[in-house]
């Protein structure tokens, strides 16, 4: 199968990555752009369907599915025959001496930093990245023991680093901005501040999602040996001739069937030797805790946040019930007036009206007196309401 040379654009250093991919937006490229960066660090922007990308590196189409952002696939680390697939913050399938990273938006910035750091820190210390097939090939007995780590662990190393430190200094600045607005609120209850504490909780609800779904995939992984051993590509493919040459994008699968179904075949035996393999496991043990150590102190850091935030609804809380409660007695003192002074403005309307009465004539001072009386039971009655009230404790 030819590849079409116009879909590639020439391999780009990590100072451009954003420039290379936003004249790759300009020629009109669909958001299912790939950036391939191999053992050597050279990055390479490809467009590309999954069809192809089946054909030439031989997956499954299941594995590219869970990288299809249309698709509601939950986040995950899975150790295929021949590939990682990686599906947390960065879409990102790492084979045996090369990676390709999903670019959703040729201008997402949080994207672009992964693949310069990718470029950066890929190449071996040792030499030249497209040896490092022929340094696996050599040492298959002792891969563990050699000091520069497997491709497929370093790539692995470089997506979990930034995407913990990515996450960690979101929720520094979420609590950088949210302790403040939390205190104010407290001081000063008025609806610009609770609209600011409202969006910052939005917001630390969905960054705590985010990050308790990296500390859950990792989790998980580390309960589980078999799957961290199947993270080891370079265990599979020992003994047998690797497609990747790692010099770049031209030559990034295999050159015929008959080579991709060797080394299917080759992978099938060493998933064993992989599995069984206690020192393998031990490896990516060892870098997978370093990182779920950072993650569990990141979800630390947010579950303090939202505990705190939690304390001061319940100040809250308590600040507004003590008022209504005031509220209450307030009404309760009120009720109690208003039903006095109608009694009084009863009698006194009452005895008002030009009625004649026979034992009123001869004595016009009598009314005095009845007002009088009658102003005194209504203040009677006041005080029995109130007693009654703070006897039964609703008033203080």
């Amino acid at each position: 199968m030819a590849w079409d040379a116009s879909a590639v654009v020439p391999a780009y250093p990590s100072a451009a990555a954003a420039e290379a991919a936003a004249s790759l937006k300009k020629k009109g490229a669909s958001a299912r752009s790939w950036i391939l960066v191999d053992s050597s660090g050279q990055g390479t922007v490809l467009d590309v369907d999954k069809y192809d990308i089946m054909h030439r590196v031989q997956v499954h189409a299941r594995d590219l599915r869970i990288l299809d952002p249309i698709l509601s696939y939950p986040s995950t680390i899975l150790g295929r025959e021949r590939a990682i697939v990686l599906n947390l913050e960065v879409r990102l399938a790492s084979f045996h001496g090369f990676c390709l990273v999903l670019l959703q938006d040729p201008l997402d910035d949080d994207i672009v930093p992964v693949v310069e750091e990718l470029q950066r820190r890929l190449p071996p210390t040792s030499g030249a990245g497209q040896g490092e097939e022929e340094h696996h090939a050599g040492h298959e007995d002792d891969a563990g023991e050699d000091n520069e780590s497997p491709f497929e662990f370093r790539a692995l190393e470089v997506v979990l680093e930034s995407i913990c430190s990515f996450l960690a200094a979101r929720t520094t600045e979420l609590e950088a901005a949210a302790y403040p607005a939390l205190d104010e609120l407290t001081s000063k209850v008025s609806s610009s501040n609770l609209d600011r504490v409202s969006k910052l909780k939005t917001a630390m609800t969905r960054l705590t999602a985010r990050v308790q779904k990296v500390r859950d995939e990792l989790e998980q992984l580390l309960g589980d040996d078999d799957d961290m051993a199947d993270l080891y590509l370079s265990r599979k493919l020992a003994g047998a001739s690797s497609p990747v040459s790692g010099s770049g994008a031209h030559n990034w699968f295999p050159a015929s069937p008959t080579i991709g179904s060797k080394i299917s075949q080759a992978s099938k035996v060493g998933v064993a030797t992989a599995q069984g393999d206690e020192n393998d496991v031990e490896v990516v043990e060892m870098l997978l805790e370093a990182y779920f150590m950072q993650i569990d102190g990141t979800m630390n850091k947010l579950t303090t946040l939202r505990g705190y935030i939690d304390d001061t609804e319940d100040y809250l809380n308590l600040q507004l019930d003590k008022h209504r409660n005031q509220l209450i007695q307030l009404e309760l003192i009120l009720t109690a007036a208003t039903i006095s002074l109608a009694i009084y403005s009863l009698v006194g309307g009452y005895f008002g009206m030009n009625i004649p009465f026979a034992w009123n004539e001869g004595h016009g001072y009598l009314f005095k007196w009845v007002a009088i009386v009658t102003g005194a039971l209504c203040t009677v009655v006041f005080l029995f309401i109130l007693a009654y009230a703070r006897h039964k404790g609703l008033i203080g």
